[in-house]
């Protein structure tokens, strides 16, 4: 704001500035026109920006307090009606900066963020099925059953007898200084880099942002793996404002990606593009590229299988990892730069 009131004050004194520019050389006029026209269109423009900046970062906070919100009321029936409600904010408008913010609708989080906490409770707890199903907002055993089975690909009972607890979806934690201006054609000063274990609070941080496209991931046993690929220089990380808004996992033997992140606000910004590209012409060339997804029509999956293919991979084989189907992907000839 500090820029666009300077810049504001130039333009303002322009007319003094002409008089001085006329009074001592004459010939100056055109040349002067030139530079009150690049001022003026400055002015405007850093305006754009601020008021841009300003509307992003109120849309954040008002995303952070639905989040808020349904957090402290999974144990009821919610919707979006409700939550606009309890944030004074229109349903269309708060429809529309959820999901940009968080990549599902209001309805989807709630419905994953109540099975993850039932989840948590049939391996956790004593409470009867019934019982969790009620606190998780359902009003009958059945229902809950139905959803439970749909995203977790087993019964509620069978998960409690597996004594094994998995978050479908954690809870969304931004921050609301958060810079998340539009860089989509711009990448000057992101950098893919080699991961250290000091980076390692930051890696967990994304990883439970995008944990929904990581079933059966346990974060003691993910923390482990990673500390393995960093000492191999496997792990890499792309950082902007102390935050990691991109990670990726690669294999230098079988040329496999086995994991790839990218923060939710980043992720129109081309920033799985760039991972991929460093793949295919430095880390992995010469390598057929590959990483595994949801199986199609999977009602687990929020979108990472359709985003795979929109960045070139194909369908290859089906597979089932940790006791989950899978479907391996693979990266054509053609798209891997060679």
């Amino acid at each position: 704001m500090e820029t666009t009131i300077k810049v504001n004050q130039l333009s303002k004194s322009m007319p003094l500035l002409k008089q001085s520019i006329m009074s001592t050389f004459p010939s100056a006029v055109v040349r002067y026109s030139k530079i009150a026209r690049m001022i003026k269109t400055s002015s405007a423009c850093f305006g754009i920006l601020f008021m841009e900046r300003r509307g992003i970062m109120r849309s954040l906070k008002t995303v952070i307090s639905a989040i808020a919100y349904i957090e402290n009321h999974l144990n009821v029936n919610l919707d979006l009606d409700i939550v606009a409600k309890a944030v004074h904010y229109s349903k269309y408008h708060l429809h529309r900066m959820f999901s940009d913010a968080v990549g599902l609708t209001i309805h989807d989080y709630v419905q994953r963020r109540q099975i993850t906490e039932a989840a948590k409770l049939l391996v956790f707890s004593e409470k009867s099925i019934l019982d969790i199903a009620l606190l998780a907002g359902y009003e009958s055993q059945q229902a809950f059953t139905t959803i439970f089975k749909a995203l977790y690909k087993q019964s509620p009972n069978q998960f409690r007898e597996n004594e094994e607890f998995y978050p479908l979806q954690l809870e969304f934690i931004f921050n609301e200084k958060t810079d998340i201006r539009d860089k989509t054609d711009n990448h000057i000063g992101r950098e893919i880099l080699f991961s250290t274990e000091e980076d390692i609070p930051l890696w967990m941080d994304l990883v439970r942002l995008v944990i929904d496209g990581f079933p059966n991931l346990i974060e003691h046993e993910h923390i482990k793996i990673l500390k393995q690929y960093i000492s191999e220089k496997r792990a890499l990380m792309m950082k902007e404002n102390n935050l990691a808004i991109g990670i990726m996992l690669i294999s230098y033997q079988t040329g496999s990606i086995d994991f790839l992140g990218v923060h939710p606000l980043y992720r129109k910004q081309g920033i799985a593009k760039l991972f991929l590209h460093k793949a295919t012409t430095e880390l992995l060339k010469n390598k057929e590229i590959s990483i595994t997804t949801f199986r199609e029509g999977d009602k687990a999956d929020t979108g990472y299988r359709k985003a795979l293919k929109e960045l070139g991979f194909a369908e290859a084989e089906l597979l089932t990892e940790f006791g989950y189907p899978t479907q391996r992907m693979v990266l054509p000839k053609e798209d891997s730069h060679e």
